[in-house]
């Protein structure tokens, strides 16, 4: 893979990863506060983790970086 593509890989599999964990979170903390107290650190594993996840899914391919064809 080129260096140009791998720049574009990254900056795709990064907005996806920060968007997850930013449903993550405020997903985690609308349920908290339905149940009247927001654990922070729960929220920030959560969020963490699902970031971690999104990377590791965006592994196996990204619509937005189409591969190929040399």
């Amino acid at each position: 893979m080129k260096n140009r593509d791998w720049k574009e890989w990254i900056k795709a599999a990064g907005v996806r990863a920060v968007k997850t964990v930013a449903q993550t979170a405020v997903a985690t903390i609308g349920t908290a506060a339905v149940i009247g107290d927001v654990n922070w650190v729960m929220v920030g594993s959560a969020a963490a983790l699902s970031g971690i996840l999104s990377l590791l899914t965006s592994v196996a391919g990204l619509p937005e970086c189409p591969k190929k064809t040399e």
